[in-house]
């Protein structure tokens, strides 16, 4: 189970927005960019003027936790977080939940952690209504399986990757849903689109196979290679067996080295490339080598 740390963002700005009224906030205009003493400046200027600001609060919490502007201090992050979630601040609760599962500040305590990321969801936070899914879908009680999946569903609509990501997965599998891979299909390009490379990598699986979309290897080679470029090795291994085949991409197997010397760094063996590679000259697999190295620097 893999809970999304960081709510940052867009997500925290809206909830500096909703309680600073409407007017221009120098703290969080810092934040977003990235002027990260400014933004623990003018926060700590906007406590000094009400002891009661929940999104100054929250955004110093924000800071500690990730070291942005100062030293990395979890302890600090969450006691920022929990006086701003004593004011409501959804954010910060969603926070301390994590922070609680991890026993990250504070110690370990998975009850609290859950119950903090029940109440931020029930605000709206829609990091929290994903990570309170993801605790959700871990039990065998069907309760909260159908909870999880609406839990999921909020996620999704709020455009949080992980989520649809997430979702899509229940949908093919049917597991909390009927089977449904054209909905999985729609989930998965929309987390692709969203950034997310896991959706990239099981998008291009049903383009591949025809599975919920219609059919089309040359997609399919396009989202493993968006995938492969971001470090994932699924999608490197997935390319490099379709440049070899040259299925929806033209053979290229110097290509297909490179990518297979970048997923087997990452632990992804796969005899059945290392056969089919075993062939190449040594000036290609030098020139192979050295497209991989070029390839990880640029990350």
């Amino acid at each position: 189970m893999r809970l999304s740390w960081i709510i940052g963002g867009a997500l925290l700005l809206a909830s500096a927005t909703a309680g600073a009224a409407a007017q221009p906030d120098a703290a969080y205009g810092a934040y977003q960019r990235g002027l990260y003493q400014t933004a623990f400046r003018e926060a700590t200027l906007r406590l000094e003027k009400n002891n009661n600001d929940a999104a100054a609060m929250t955004l110093l919490g924000e800071l500690y936790n990730q070291g942005l502007g100062v030293t990395m201090d979890p302890k600090k992050a969450s006691e920022w977080y929990r006086l701003a979630a004593q004011r409501g601040d959804a954010h910060a609760l969603a926070a301390l939940g994590l922070m609680a599962l991890d026993g990250r500040g504070m110690p370990k305590n998975q009850a609290q952690g859950r119950a903090w990321l029940e109440e931020a969801a029930a605000k709206g936070n829609a990091t929290a209504s994903h990570n309170l899914a993801l605790l959700l879908l871990t039990s065998e009680a069907n309760a909260d399986l159908q909870k999880a999946v609406q839990l999921l569903k909020r996620a999704s609509e709020a455009e949080i990757p992980d989520a649809q990501h997430a979702l899509g997965v229940l949908y093919l599998k049917g597991r909390g849903v009927e089977r449904n891979a054209t909905e999985a299909a729609r989930l998965f390009e929309r987390a692709a689109r969203n950034g997310s490379s896991v959706g990239e990598v099981e998008y291009a699986i049903l383009l591949f196979n025809g599975d919920g979309v219609p059919a089309s290897e040359s997609q399919a080679a396009r989202y493993f290679r968006r995938a492969a470029a971001k470090g994932n090795a699924i999608a490197q291994n997935r390319l490099a067996r379709l440049l070899v085949a040259g299925r929806g991409v033209p053979a290229n197997k110097v290509d297909a080295a490179a990518w297979h010397i970048l997923a087997a760094a990452q632990g992804l063996a796969d005899p059945w490339l290392d056969n089919a590679l075993k062939d190449l000259s040594v000036d290609e697999r030098t020139r192979s080598e050295k497209l991989a190295a070029e390839r990880l620097g640029m990350r």
